[in-house]
């Protein structure tokens, strides 16, 4: 959630043993742990990679947290003055990450941001869900390079919270699926089609019109005049 490890990064299982002085076996526990919660996975050749989330997986992660959080704020009938407390304190940390130089504290408050708003709203079942969600969207953020600002997306959380503090679920719930779609929508999602090719596709798509039937009609008429053999008959010499 700190964004220190990359979509794809390799968890070696003899590194992270040496690493926290323990036996592999608790290692691949762990790991074992991670992967049943979404966040990595494991190949019996390769080893153990964090994630790298496909186009449809983005946006069911995208869905699944909407019908979450929506359907929490929507389900509450009252918000203690506890728990408004302990959502701006983080709201204070956020702003205070944003100002600073830490990336990671920044990335992580700001996703731990919605665990914290479901355990204030009395779901710890949900806060724990939401936390794997939030992993793995983070991993999609970094692999389809987000362009959304922290500073917005504080300053939505804060928008969210003055609504559960006035007592206003559905302009909260209104403002949750905002934040999220706004959050999505800072993705490069420039493969939408689902197709892996598109974009190569798309620059080696032959020329049409006029003006390129005529510059076929060219290539023709000077192909045609010289040797196979000439090396000059490559189509990369005459364009």
């Amino acid at each position: 959630m700190a964004q220190k490890l990359a979509p794809g990064a390799r968890l070696g299982e003899q590194q992270l043993a040496m690493l926290f002085d323990c036996s592999r076996t608790i290692v691949r526990e762990a790991l074992t742990h991670l992967a049943a919660r979404g966040i990595v996975t494991v190949s019996s050749r390769r080893g153990w990679y964090l994630i790298e989330p496909s186009l449809a997986e983005a946006r069911e992660a995208f869905e699944a947290r909407r019908v979450i959080e929506m359907g929490l704020i929507r389900c509450t009938t009252s918000v203690s003055k506890a728990a408004i407390k302990q959502l701006k304190a983080h709201l204070a940390k956020e702003k205070a990450a944003i100002k600073g130089d830490d990336v990671g504290l920044r990335s992580y408050l700001l996703g731990d941001f919605h665990v914290c708003l479901a355990e204030c709203l009395g779901n710890s079942l949900l806060a724990d869900t939401l936390r794997d969600f939030t992993a793995r969207t983070t991993l999609i953020a970094m692999l389809y390079q987000s362009s959304h600002d922290a500073a917005h997306s504080c300053a939505e959380h804060g928008e969210i919270v003055k609504a559960l503090e006035q007592g206003d679920w559905a302009r909260a719930e209104q403002l949750m699926q905002n934040h999220i779609g706004n959050v999505q929508a800072a993705l490069k999602l420039q493969t939408a089609s689902g197709d892996p090719l598109s974009e190569l596709r798309h620059a080696l798509k032959p020329l049409s019109g006029p003006q390129a039937d005529d510059r076929a009609q060219d290539l023709h008429t000077r192909s045609s005049t010289k040797s196979p053999k000439d090396p000059s008959t490559y189509l990369g010499s005459l364009l």
